[in-house]
């Protein structure tokens, strides 16, 4: 079995983006990027990103994006443990995770991935936030946040690319630069990892409720930057049946 084999659980954001970066240069072979959607909305359970810009930013990297369908989020767990064993057996042992600093996440990820033999990696753990922020727009990447809770930040940030200015005021508002707890969610939408970019060409702000009650960028319409990757109506996504 390949020691080498990964995969990695992706929202599209920063962190699992950033954690993936990681495990390449350590020499790790990524060969899936594992999502969950919820059935109902055809959206990330986490960060609200539609199933077709999920499926054209894994084409942009290059690497296949797998899912799974939530149907409530209580059976999270379940579904988490049925995709990621069906991927085992394609002989992918080791996960790769984006968590920073939250025991309660890294608890889980060992216990659910004990469960279902699969190592889990965390290249980003205990690393101090603003440093890892600061590295990934070094690095060249480029994110945008798509989210983030409203009783801490105005509908103003959303669309914002990260880079210093950004950091810093997130730091002076005594918000974590990386959104660890859930203040804001990103999309990554360029950088060294990418074959292509992605362009948002139209977008709306909206108010939603939820966990926590938060402003969404509704991203209405983009474009891949390049001519190797197919449109959206044509990226397929491989499903784990439920």
């Amino acid at each position: 079995m390949d020691q080498k084999a990964a995969m990695v659980s992706w929202s599209g954001g920063k962190d699992c983006c950033h954690a993936l970066y990681k495990a390449m240069k350590q020499g790790f072979r990524v060969e899936r990027l594992v999502n969950f959607m919820r059935s109902h909305s055809g959206r990330c359970c986490f960060h609200g990103i539609d199933a077709q810009l999920m499926a054209t930013q894994a084409r942009a990297l290059g690497i296949p994006l797998f899912h799974g369908d939530v149907k409530e989020m209580d059976g999270y767990e379940e579904v988490f443990k049925k995709t990621v064993s069906a991927l085992r057996t394609e002989g992918i042992k080791k996960m790769v995770f984006g968590d920073i600093y939250l025991d309660e996440h890294r608890e889980w990820v060992e216990r659910v991935c004990a469960e279902v033999d699969v190592e889990p990696l965390e290249p980003l753990w205990n690393l101090e936030a603003g440093e890892l922020a600061r590295d990934f727009v070094a690095a060249g990447f480029k994110t945008i946040i798509v989210s983030c809770r409203s009783e801490l930040m105005g509908k103003e940030f959303l669309g914002r690319m990260l880079d210093e200015a950004l950091i810093e005021e997130l730091e002076r508002m005594g918000i974590c630069p990386c959104g660890e707890n859930g203040e804001y969610h990103t999309l990554v939408i360029d950088g060294p990892i990418f074959e292509q970019a992605i362009e948002v060409l139209e977008s709306e702000r909206v108010h939603r409720e939820g966990h926590w009650p938060h402003w969404s960028f509704k991203i209405k319409d983009y474009r891949v930057v390049g001519s190797k990757v197919d449109e959206p109506e044509n990226v397929s996504l491989l499903r784990m049946p439920v």
